[in-house]
C-alpha cells in the first residue's frame, strides 16, 4: 500500500486552497449565508469551470474528470477548512452517485453531464431525521425510515400518466435552491410496500419549497411539500435503491469525514494563532503550560483523525467500508477542536464577529445529521462482530 499522494491530488489540492482562499473568506462567508441561495453562486460556478470539482467522481463518458471517491475527499478536506457553503454535498457525493448506480441510460446522459459542469445541482430528499440511517451510518437502512403505512413520509402512486409523489420532507441539505430532487418514497402500499427513488425537477407544480433555520448555517436545509407532484422513477422498479445507498453512504461518511479534518485543523491553527497573541499577566497565553497540553491534545486528535479520514477514502476505491468509523473520529476532532477554540478565545469566541463558533456549530450540526459519534462506533462495530452475538446495544 502507497499512502502517498499523486502528483494530480496535491495540485487539486493546492489549487482548490488558493481559490478558496481568495474567494471564501470569513467576509464572502458571512454573505454567502445571507443570499437565499445560502452560497455564492459565482465561487460555485469557479469550483465548477476551474476545477471540474461537481464533475470530479463523475466518469469521463459523461463529461467528467473521472477520478476516484479520493480526489473529491481531499476536495471536502479544502471545503471544510473555510466551512464553504455550496451544494458539492448535495450534489457530487450524495446525488450523482445514485443517478450513476440506478439510472437509466437516458437519465444518465441527461443529468450528469450538467451535474459535472455544475449547471444542474441536485439534492437528496429523504423523510424524516432520518438520512443517517438511510446511508446505512448508524443502523440497518432496510427498515421504513421512507413511510409507509401509518409511519408517514412521502407516498408514491402510479397512475395513467406516470407517477405521483405526496408527502413532505423536513431536512434537505440545499433543497430549496437545488435544481433538480431525489426524493425516497414507498409505493406498493401497505402490503407490498417499498422504497423507490424519484427525480423531481426544482420548478415542479405544486412542489413547496421553504429554507429552514439550521443550526449550522454553512450546511442550508430546506423543507420539502410534495402536494401530489408529478415524478419520474429513477431507474427501474427493481433496483436495488437500499443497497445503492448504502454504499453511497460510506463514500459520503469518508468524504464527510475528510470535510471534518480540515475544519477542526482550520479550528486549531486560530487557536494558536490567537494565544501567541493574546497576553495575560505580562505574557502571552500561549506559553502557559496547561495551554500547551490542552492544544498539544487537540493536535494528536486531528492528526488520528486525518489518518482514519484518509484510510476511509482510500479504501472506497477497493470496496472496503471504514467511512462510519472514519466520520466518529473525525466528528469528536472537530467538536474537540471547536470546544477548545471557543474557549481559549474567550468570550469573543462566542459572538457572531468571530468565526470560532461556526466551527462549533458545524461539529454539532453534523453530529445531528450524520451521527451521534457513539452510534456511528456501535453500528461499524455491529458490523464487524466485534461482539459476541454481533450485538451492540447503545
Amino acid at each position: 500500500m502507497d499512502a502517498s499522494f499523486t502528483t494530480e491530488q496535491d495540485e487539486i489540492r493546492r489549487t482548490l486552497r488558493e481559490l478558496l482562499h481568495k474567494r471564501c473568506g470569513p467576509e464572502e462567508l458571512r454573505t454567502a449565508l445571507d443570499t437565499p441561495a445560502g452560497h455564492d453562486p459565482a465561487l460555485w460556478t469557479a469550483l465548477a469551470e476551474q476545477l471540474g470539482l461537481p464533475g470530479l467522481a463523475v466518469p469521463e463518458a459523461y463529461g467528467g474528470v473521472g477520478c476516484s471517491a479520493t480526489e473529491l475527499a481531499l476536495a471536502g478536506e479544502e471545503t471544510g477548512r473555510v466551512l464553504a457553503p455550496s451544494p458539492l454535498l448535495a450534489t457530487a457525493v450524495l446525488s450523482a452517485p445514485l443517478l450513476l448506480a440506478l439510472g437509466t441510460d437516458v437519465q444518465r446522459a441527461e443529468l450528469l453531464p450538467r451535474i459535472a459542469a455544475g449547471s444542474l445541482t441536485a439534492a437528496l430528499g429523504v423523510p424524516g431525521a432520518a438520512l443517517a440511517t438511510v446511508l446505512g451510518l448508524t443502523g440497518d437502512n432496510g427498515g421504513d425510515w421512507a413511510g409507509g403505512g401509518r409511519a408517514g413520509g412521502v407516498q408514491a402512486r402510479r397512475t395513467d400518466e406516470g407517477w405521483r409523489l405526496y408527502g413532505q420532507v423536513d431536512q434537505v441539505l440545499d433543497g430549496h435552491s437545488a435544481g433538480l430532487l431525489i426524493v425516497a418514497a414507498h409505493a406498493g402500499g401497505f402490503a407490498r410496500s417499498r422504497t423507490l427513488l424519484f427525480l423531481v425537477p426544482g420548478d415542479t407544480a405544486r412542489l413547496v419549497r421553504t429554507r429552514r433555520t439550521a443550526l449550522d448555517a454553512t450546511r442550508p436545509q430546506a423543507r420539502l411539500q410534495l402536494r401530489d407532484v408529478d415524478a419520474e422513477l429513477l431507474g427501474d422498479e427493481e433496483a436495488d435503491v437500499l443497497g445503492a445507498l448504502s454504499r453511497m453512504g460510506d463514500t459520503a461518511a469518508a468524504v464527510l469525514a475528510c470535510e471534518a479534518v480540515g475544519a477542526a485543523d482550520r479550528a486549531l491553527e486560530r487557536t494558536v494563532e490567537y494565544v501567541g497573541q493574546r497576553e495575560q499577566f505580562g505574557r502571552a497565553i500561549g506559553s502557559f503550560q496547561a495551554v500547551k497540553h490542552r492544544l498539544a491534545d487537540v493536535y494528536v486528535q486531528v492528526q488520528a483523525a486525518r489518518s482514519a479520514a484518509y484510510y476511509a477514502a482510500w479504501a472506497t476505491a477497493g470496496g472496503a467500508r471504514a467511512g462510519g468509523l472514519a466520520l466518529a473520529q473525525a466528528l469528536e476532532a472537530l467538536r474537540g477542536a471547536a470546544a477548545e477554540g471557543i474557549q481559549l478565545h474567550g468570550g469573543i469566541g462566542f459572538t457572531w464577529e468571530h468565526e470560532a463558533h461556526l466551527y462549533f456549530k458545524r461539529a454539532a450540526g453534523d453530529e445531528l445529521l450524520f451521527g451521534p459519534v457513539h452510534r456511528l462506533r456501535a453500528h461499524a462495530a455491529d458490523a464487524a462482530r466485534l461482539f459476541e452475538g454481533g450485538e451492540v446495544t447503545v
